[in-house]
C-alpha cells in the first residue's frame, strides 16, 4: 500500500478509494483495534525478552556469552518479532499520513484551478470605465495573493509527502532485511532443536562442567 501511494499510477486512485472507505463508518474502530493488538504483541515480545534476560542474569541484552544457545535463539526471535511489530505500526502511520497529504494536495490543486479560472475570467471581462475597473483590479490582486498562498501551501504539502515517501521506502527496505533475518533465524532454531534432540548440547555442557 505504501509503495502504491508513492507513485502516480491508476492503482493509487484505487488505493485512495479503499483508504477513504476504510476511514468511514466502523472501519476506524477496527483499525484502532488491530493497532492495539499489534501494540500488545509488541509489548509481549519486549516482556519476553526482559524475562529471558532476567533468567540469564546478564547486565545487558547485548551480552550473548551469558545466555544459553536456546535462550539466544529465543531472544533473537523475540527481538525480531518486536522489530517487525514496530515497523508494521510505523508503516501504518506512514500510509495514513500519505493518504492525508494526497487528499490535501488534491484539494489545494482544485482550489488553485478554481481561483485561476476566476482570475482569468476577471481579466478577460475588464470594463471600459476606469471607475468600474478599480474594484476588479482589487479583486484580481486579492486573487493573485490567494493563488500565491495556495501555491506555497501546495509546495509545503509536496515536501511533506516526499519526506513521508522517503521514510516509507526506508522502512520497506528494513522490513525486507528483517524478513531475511527471520528466515535465517528459523533455520538456526531448527538446527538447534536437532542438536538438542541428538544430545550434542547437553553432552558438551556436562564436559564443560567436568573440566571446570
Amino acid at each position: 500500500m505504501a509503495v502504491v501511494l508513492l507513485f502516480k499510477t491508476p492503482l493509487r486512485r484505487l488505493a485512495m478509494l479503499a483508504l477513504d472507505r476504510l476511514k468511514r463508518g466502523r472501519a476506524p474502530v477496527m483499525v484502532r483495534t488491530v493497532a492495539a493488538t499489534v501494540l500488545v504483541v509488541l509489548a509481549s515480545s519486549l516482556h519476553s525478552m526482559a524475562k529471558i534476560h532476567g533468567h540469564a542474569g546478564a547486565g545487558e541484552l547485548d551480552a550473548p556469552a551469558a545466555l544459553s544457545p536456546t535462550d539466544q535463539v529465543l531472544l533473537a526471535r523475540h527481538l525480531l518479532e518486536a522489530s517487525l511489530m514496530g515497523y508494521i505500526l510505523f508503516l501504518a502511520l506512514v500510509i495514513d499520513r500519505l493518504h492525508s497529504y494526497i487528499r490535501e494536495m488534491r484539494g489545494l490543486k482544485k482550489n488553485l484551478e478554481a481561483v485561476s479560472k476566476q482570475n482569468k475570467t476577471l481579466e478577460e471581462a475588464k470594463p471600459g470605465r476606469s471607475d468600474e475597473s478599480k474594484p476588479h483590479h482589487n479583486d484580481i490582486a486579492s486573487l493573485n495573493e490567494e493563488i500565491k498562498k495556495l501555491k506555497r501551501q501546495l509546495k509545503e504539502k509536496a515536501e511533506e509527502a516526499k519526506d513521508a515517501e522517503a521514510k516509507a521506502l526506508a522502512a520497506q527496505t528494513q522490513s525486507e532485511g528483517l524478513a531475511r533475518k527471520y528466515d535465517r533465524l528459523l533455520e538456526d532454531n531448527k538446527h538447534l532443536h536437532e542438536q538438542l534432540q541428538s544430545g550434542d548440547i547437553p553432552l558438551s555442557r556436562s564436559d564443560g562442567k567436568k573440566n571446570a
